[in-house]
């Protein structure tokens, strides 16, 4: 595996991670300031912040697979720039909507925002490959995945404390801050252009060659699949934990919400320690570890109640966080490489959609299960799902795959 591609500059990849970390913190900003804003300002209940928080997130499933054309169709920086610009609109009519108790503007401000990352995330993946070698992609990506994790955990901590100290709508004008910082940064990025597509089919050809590709490619496509059973196991923990931890562990809500928050500690710690362990194992071993990892998690979870209680409960979700990102790093990594160049977009677009997809399906079911047939089972399902991930890993050519595979060649057409 060789990759005879004249360097960049150093300092491109720099500019992109600081683009993508001021990205992360933006959005996950926005999101936790969504239902703090929402019940402190607007005096929504529980029916009103799900709503506000599924207008918000629907963008991943309903903004990705056309972006994911965009985005391989159009030039690259154009496109990005158009992203934040989008995510820095969204934060701006956020705040004006709660500022003027505008429920329906919130709502579309908090999807407008969320579409912005959600390209600028499709970018994002088809520009690192173009900035760094192949030999350091997984440490390129594992630095991107460090800043989300980072983000992720400190975000709810950040806004809670602006919230009473500060104003519950401080939130949104740090987020627009943030994602201005992430426009300025990003004009400052330079990289080469890609080629104009000879042909552009329909949207929705367009779309139907990145499924095509994914569902033909057998890495990609058991990449896919370990991420559908994982997030649906994950989702369905995260709908189930608290009231396993109230009835099971003699806790209370901030001792289930201290134990959840080990999951953040151990992403950040995976993504940490990614650059070291990847440059020292096959890759095979850090894609069974993650699956593997989660479901031995579960394992521990449904022994917590007679072993451990709530710090074993804690303890399985650090090992939840822990090996599932060092997968990310390692799979994002492998896709980079296997995609063409053309294709990355509509790839990483149905992958996203895939996962994204089956979440609502894994809290329904995790709700469901626990509410016909008891907390014990809703657990031995998410136990299941999660072995269900591993199980398709180890029969899969990631089982086998020892180095990291060559790189694509280009595609056919756009």
């Amino acid at each position: 595996m060789t990759d005879t591609r004249p360097a960049p500059p150093p300092s491109a990849f720099a500019r992109l991670l600081a683009t993508a970390g001021l990205v992360q913190a933006a959005d996950q900003i926005a999101l936790a300031a969504l239902p703090v804003t929402a019940v402190l300002v607007l005096g929504a209940g529980p029916g009103l912040v799900g709503a506000l928080v599924a207008a918000q997130t629907a963008a991943w499933l309903l903004v990705s697979l056309p972006a994911g054309v965009l985005v391989d169709r159009l030039p690259r920086r154009a496109v990005l720039l158009a992203a934040l610009a989008l995510s820095l609109a969204g934060s701006l009519a956020a705040l004006a909507a709660a500022a003027f108790d505008q429920v329906a503007l919130l709502a579309a401000a908090a999807f407008l925002a969320a579409s912005g990352t959600v390209t600028f995330v499709l970018v994002q993946v088809g520009l690192v490959p173009q900035l760094v070698p192949i030999a350091a992609l997984p440490r390129a990506n594992a630095r991107i995945e460090l800043m989300r994790a980072l983000a992720g955990t400190a975000a709810p901590f950040l806004v809670g404390f602006l919230a009473t100290r500060v104003s519950p709508l401080a939130g949104y004008p740090l987020a627009a801050l943030l994602a201005l910082a992430a426009l300025v940064c990003a004009a400052t990025l330079r990289f080469e252009a890609m080629p104009a597509p000879a042909v552009r089919p329909s949207v929705r050809a367009a779309i139907a060659e990145g499924a095509r590709f994914v569902v033909g490619d057998p890495l990609l496509r058991a990449i896919g699949l370990c991420a559908i059973f994982w997030n649906f196991a994950f989702v369905a923990l995260i709908a189930v934990f608290v009231p396993f931890a109230l009835a099971k562990l003699g806790t209370d809500a901030a001792g289930a919400g201290l134990a959840q928050g080990i999951n953040g500690l151990g992403m950040i710690a995976g993504a940490a320690a990614a650059p070291f362990i990847v440059a020292r194992v096959q890759p095979r071993a850090v894609l069974l570890f993650g699956p593997i990892s989660s479901a031995l998690g579960a394992v521990l979870m449904i022994l917590s109640p007679v072993s451990g209680g709530l710090a074993m409960a804690a303890l399985a979700f650090g090992l939840i966080g822990f090996g599932p990102m060092l997968w990310l790093v390692m799979q994002t990594s492998v896709r980079q490489i296997v995609t063409p160049p053309e294709l990355m977009g509509r790839v990483t677009a149905t992958i996203q959609v895939a996962i994204y997809g089956i979440r609502p399906l894994g809290a329904l079911a995790g709700g469901g299960v626990a509410q016909v047939f008891g907390l014990e089972a809703a657990l031995g399902l998410v136990a299941a799902a999660f072995a269900a991930s591993a199980i398709v890993s180890l029969a899969s050519p990631l089982a086998r795959l020892v180095a990291m595979p060559h790189r694509a060649p280009a595609a056919s057409g756009l």
